[in-house]
C-alpha cells in the first residue's frame, strides 16, 4: 500500500472503472487516512453528506456510486453475487483504502468479501463482478478497465447497521414476511432522514415504493440471500479491526444482531447510538463522526493531530 498521499486538487478526482469512485474530500497532513464510503441498497452517495461536515480533516474521504443506487437500473441484481462490486469500489481508491465505512447492504457485501478473502486473504475476480476465488493474503483482484488491478484490503472496517444473524435457526418465516412485505418501510426511512423537512408522509411513502420498484424482486433476492448467508460467514477468522455501529431504534437491522457480529470478530468493537435508527450517519452525524474518528485514530501517523472528539464509549467485545 502506498504511503504517499494522492495529489491535492481543488476538485474531487474520479476513477472510472466498473464502479465510479471519487475522492470527495482530500485529507490534510502528510499521510491522511484514506476512507472509502459505501452506501446501502436504494441509497446514494448523498447519504454521507452530513457525515462529511463532521468528519475530522485527517480523514481523506472517498465514495463509490454502487449499482444498487436509488436510481440504478437493477441490472446488477441479475448476477447471483454482489461482492464483486465492493471489490471494484476498493480498486478505485488511489493507493488503497485504509478504512472502509459501509452501510446496510454494502456492509454485508464487504463482510462477505473479507470473509472469502480470509481477512487477510484474497479473492480473484475473473470476468464478471461476481465470481471470487481465494488467491493470496491481503489482496483482492478486481476487474477494472483496461485490465484487472490488484487491490489491497483495508486496514480496518466500520459496518453501519449490517444485517446479521449468528445462527440458521434465527431465520424463520416471520423474518421473510417482514423483510418482504415491509421492505418499502426501510427505503422510506432513508428518504425521511435525508429529505428536506416538511416533506409530506404520503410523498415519502410514494417515493419509497418507487425505489422498491426500481430495486425489483431480483434486487430484494440479492439482499435477502446475502442476509441468509450470514450464519456461514467466517467472522471468527477476520483479523482486522472491525467496528459495528447500530441505532437503538433500528427496526431493519436489529441492534442485538449487530452486537453479536462484533462479539464474533476477534478484534470487534460495538457502538450503540441512542435515539437513532438505520441511518446513523444522517441522523446523528456528529456522534457518528466521533465514533469513526475514535476508531480510525490508530490508523493515523504520529504527526497527525486529530480533532477533539466526543465521548464515544466504544465497547471492546
Amino acid at each position: 500500500m502506498s504511503t504517499s498521499a494522492p495529489p491535492r486538487t481543488g476538485r474531487p478526482s474520479v476513477r472510472r472503472s466498473g464502479v465510479p469512485v471519487r475522492c470527495r474530500r482530500p485529507g490534510v497532513g502528510a499521510r491522511p487516512v484514506r476512507t472509502l464510503l459505501l452506501h446501502g441498497l436504494g441509497s446514494s452517495r448523498a447519504i454521507w453528506d452530513r457525515f462529511e461536515s463532521w468528519a475530522p480533516e485527517w480523514l481523506e474521504l472517498w465514495d463509490a456510486e454502487l449499482p444498487w443506487t436509488s436510481v440504478g437500473d437493477g441490472g446488477w441484481s441479475h448476477q447471483p453475487d454482489a461482492t464483486g462490486w465492493a471489490a471494484q469500489a476498493l480498486a478505485g481508491v488511489d493507493g488503497g483504502a485504509d478504512l472502509v465505512v459501509a452501510h446496510s447492504f454494502a456492509a454485508n457485501t464487504l463482510l462477505e468479501l473479507l470473509g472469502r478473502a480470509g481477512a487477510p486473504g484474497a479473492a480473484e475476480w475473473t470476468g464478471t463482478a461476481g465470481e471470487p476465488e481465494a488467491v493470496r493474503p491481503a489482496m483482492v483482484m478486481a476487474p477494472a478497465a483496461p485490465a484487472r488491478l490488484p487491490v489491497p484490503l483495508p486496514r480496518a472496517v466500520v459496518l453501519v447497521s449490517p444485517f446479521y444473524r449468528p445462527a440458521v435457526a434465527d431465520f424463520d418465516w416471520a423474518a421473510i414476511d417482514f423483510y418482504l412485505n415491509d421492505f418499502h418501510r426501510i427505503l422510506e426511512e432513508g428518504i425521511r432522514v435525508s429529505a428536506p423537512a416538511g416533506l409530506p408522509a404520503e410523498v415519502r411513502a410514494a417515493m419509497g415504493e418507487r425505489v422498491r420498484e426500481r430495486i425489483g424482486p431480483y434486487g430484494w433476492m440479492r439482499f435477502f440471500d446475502a442476509y441468509l448467508r450470514t450464519p456461514f460467514l467466517p467472522v471468527a477468522d477476520l483479523a482486522l479491526p472491525l467496528l459495528v455501529i447500530s441505532g437503538d431504534g433500528d427496526f431493519a437491522a436489529r441492534p442485538g444482531d449487530g452486537r453479536a457480529l462484533a462479539d464474533a470478530a476477534p478484534n470487534g468493537r460495538y457502538a450503540l447510538l441512542a435515539d437513532c435508527g438505520h441511518f446513523a450517519m444522517a441522523e446523528h452525524p456528529d456522534r457518528f463522526a466521533a465514533l469513526v474518528a475514535d476508531f480510525a485514530h490508530p490508523l493515523s501517523p504520529p504527526d497527525a493531530i486529530p480533532d477533539p472528539i466526543l465521548d464515544t464509549h466504544l465497547e471492546r467485545t
